[in-house]
């Protein structure tokens, strides 16, 4: 089957996480909205009056089926590419990481955007500040460490053991991002978190990845996406 993955064109953004699962299981896929008239036609799909049109990108469509949100694609991925596990229990144990990672990417985007989407960074970099200490304070201790945890106690190279899930390809992109977007906290925090960091320079090291991070496909990391770097928050 040939996908269609529905994303804004120039941000990485939540599509990643989607794209970093195509791209681990060889999938064929276009990604529809960096192509000639492919903003037209996710927009188009967002507006449909009918059948069960996507509230918001990224969603994916496989065959007649049109998948929206980023956790909900990728437990459909994982299940047929070998992303997650087979038993019920666990699949769902793999979901509900995932589910983690969205809320936590959901306060990365928070420590910019405090206030509103709507509003340009430097219309409220002064909250910003303060969100991003509480950031670093509280929040992203509380979740890398509770990722750190369960890799340690994983029995493998991965947080459900010896195989790889799509939640180990989210956090590799977790990773990369708080790099980018606080290089100078991220330097001094990463020695709380070694399994994460061993974690992420495995999954870099996967042949489909790597060639990936190599590619045209991977666009860049930008101001207009979750991940931003601002000096004035990495300090």
């Amino acid at each position: 089957m040939k996908y269609e993955l529905y994303y804004w064109p120039g941000i990485q953004g939540r599509g990643e996480y989607v794209r970093l699962a195509l791209e681990e299981a060889g999938a064929d896929y276009t990604d529809v909205a960096r192509g000639e008239r492919g903003m037209a036609a996710m927009m188009k799909m967002m507006e449909a009056r009918r059948g069960a049109p996507p509230f918001a990108p990224p969603f994916l469509k496989a065959g007649k089926l049109v998948i929206g949100q980023t956790a909900n694609i990728l437990l459909y991925l994982g299940s047929r590419h070998g992303l997650a596990p087979k038993a019920d229990a666990r699949r769902l144990w793999v979901n509900q990481l995932q589910l983690t990672v969205t809320d936590f990417v959901a306060e990365v985007h928070d420590t910019h955007h405090p206030i509103g989407t709507s509003l340009y960074y430097e219309d409220q970099r002064g909250p910003a500040k303060q969100r991003t200490e509480e950031f670093w304070k509280e929040r992203a201790p509380k979740y890398l460490g509770y990722f750190e945890r369960l890799l340690d106690s994983s029995g493998g190279s991965y947080l459900t053991g010896r195989k790889l899930t799509y939640a180990d390809l989210s956090l590799f992109q977790i990773v990369e991002g708080l790099r980018y977007a606080f290089p100078k906290r991220m330097k001094a925090f990463e020695r709380r978190i070694p399994g994460l960091v061993d974690l992420h320079d495995r999954v870099a090291a996967r042949p489909n990845i790597k060639a990936y991070l190599k590619s045209d496909r991977r666009i860049a990391f930008n101001e207009d996406g979750i991940f931003r770097h601002y000096k004035e928050l990495d300090l």
